[in-house]
This record gives C-alpha cells, structure tokens and sequence, in this order.
C-alpha cells in the first residue's frame, strides 16, 4: 500500500505496459513514413512511396489500439476533463488525419505529392504531441 497522499487523486501515473508500446510505437512508425515522403520527395523514387504507404498501415494499426485504450482510460478518469482528455482528442486527431493520409497515399505514386508530405508532416507532430502528453504524470491538480 502506498503512503503517498494527494489533495486530487491520481488519475492514472504512467500508461500500462502495452498501451506504452503501442504509444511508443505510433510515433516511429509516422516518423519513418515522413522521412520516406521526403525521399519520395527529392528522388521520385516510387519506392518510397510505397514503403511510406506500409509505415502508415503500421502505424495507424498501433494508433488504434492506443487510441482504444485512451478511450478506456477516458471513461475510467474521475475527471473527464483535463490532461485526459487533451491526450484523447490529440490521439483522435492523429488517427483521423493519419486515414486521410493512408487514403493519400493509396493513390497512384505521382498523384501523393505534395499533400502526401504535408499531411505526413502534420500527423507526425501530432503523434509526437500525443505521445509527450500521454507519457505525462497525470494528477488532478493543475501543474
């Protein structure tokens, strides 16, 4: 039993082992399609298209699991507001844009660019932001 009290009880410390990795993973996975778009983008190699298209898959499959568990931990919170919440809409905003820019990407490989690179880039952030958020101590006080 612990002895550590608080005025607000603690929502949830770090996230569970296996919403963790699927977290972690999210991330990386949008990275590496970015980077990809980018080569795509200065060499027209379809190649990197395709491979950036795979990086997407993969990732929305780790995005969706993360964002299932976001929704359990939401439901769950004694507050629903706050930290919590940020952290679901931000990974619900990840998910979305990343099906539009899976659909980008399932086009042919001279029709993704440029709004393949641009929504790559704007996933990315937004993966990095849910992950810097959901890997946050999160309290009931205000920090």
């Amino acid at each position: 039993m612990s002895t550590l009290t608080t005025a607000n009880p603690a929502y949830r410390s770090p996230p569970g082992a296996l919403h963790a990795i699927l977290l972690g993973g999210t991330a990386p996975l949008f990275l590496g399609a970015l980077l990809s778009d980018i080569a795509y983008f200065q060499t027209y190699q379809i190649q990197w298209s395709n491979f950036a298209s795979w990086l997407i898959a993969g990732a929305m499959v780790f995005c969706g699991f993360a964002l299932l568990f976001a929704l359990v931990n939401l439901v769950r919170a004694p507050r629903k507001g706050g930290q919590p919440l940020v952290y679901f809409v931000v990974l619900l905003a990840t998910f979305v844009l990343g099906v539009i820019n899976a659909f980008q990407h399932a086009k042919d490989a001279w029709a993704v660019m440029p709004s393949g690179l641009v929504l790559s880039i704007i996933v990315t952030v937004l993966a990095f932001v849910a992950a810097w958020i959901g890997f946050q101590p999160r309290t009931g006080a205000v920090q």
